[in-house]
């Protein structure tokens, strides 16, 4: 009930292209609480990067990158609205038949004034998306959005999974996985090589940028991660 509330109470707020769009809701009586989305009918980017809909090869460098620019483009907006998502992953980045993005889930998602420097709460969210500085020290910020963004831009260049056992120890985190490679400029040990990575110098440039922003995204130290903002004007 209290993620029911929650999430009709942020959606209310909000208008924006790449943000999943709430027509209605039940009523606080009925004895099923039911939230009406439009439908968005092309599936998740996880789908497309590691389930079923991975084999038509449907995500093309460009359509990654204009998946990228259209995710950054709603946190930054649900920022400058005081709204942290606290759930941003793959699994609720929608996409429509022209892989548009719609970004949903908003059940976790926290109002956050602008004139707070954090919320001190319970870390939520999904494993290898979480920022380990909220976790470890339960204070919400900004910029814990911008470290789970960094794990998703990390999927898009690489098409692993944030979280995979079956890696070694030490990559067993996408994000750790990441800036180990990235630190020894290991990029063609990152980036997925159907992408044209070694075919094509305009794809090798711009994959290797992207994976340089998301680097700076993952640093531990969240002062050292630059804003949503600067990040949309990176992409």
């Amino acid at each position: 009930m209290v993620q029911f509330k929650n999430e009709i109470e942020i959606l209310t707020r909000l208008r924006h292209q790449n943000l999943v769009m709430l027509y209605g809701c039940t009523s606080r009586h009925s004895r099923e609480l039911l939230l009406v989305y439009e439908y968005i009918p092309n599936g998740t980017v996880a789908d497309h990067l590691h389930g079923e809909k991975a084999k038509d090869g449907a995500l093309i460098w460009p359509i990654r990158m204009k998946i990228a620019i259209e995710t950054a483009s709603a946190l930054a907006y649900l920022h400058a609205s005081d709204i942290i998502h606290r759930d941003v992953k793959t699994c609720n980045i929608l996409l429509d038949n022209n892989f548009c993005v719609k970004v949903a889930d908003f059940g976790l998602s926290r109002l956050f004034p602008n004139d707070v420097t954090h919320i001190s709460t319970a870390p939520q969210g999904t494993p290898g998306y979480v920022d380990p500085d909220y976790h470890a020290c339960y204070q919400l910020t900004s910029k814990s959005h911008v470290y789970s963004f960094g794990v998703v831009l990390i999927e898009l260049i690489s098409s692993l999974l944030a979280v995979d056992i079956r890696r070694h120890r030490d990559e067993i985190s996408l994000a750790n996985f990441a800036v180990s490679k990235i630190l020894k400029c290991a990029f063609e040990e990152l980036i997925d090589p159907s992408l044209g990575y070694e075919s094509n110098a305009e794809v090798r440039r711009m994959t290797t940028s992207v994976a340089e922003l998301a680097f700076q995204c993952l640093q531990l130290e969240k002062e050292m991660r630059p804003t949503m903002d600067e990040v949309l004007r990176r992409d």
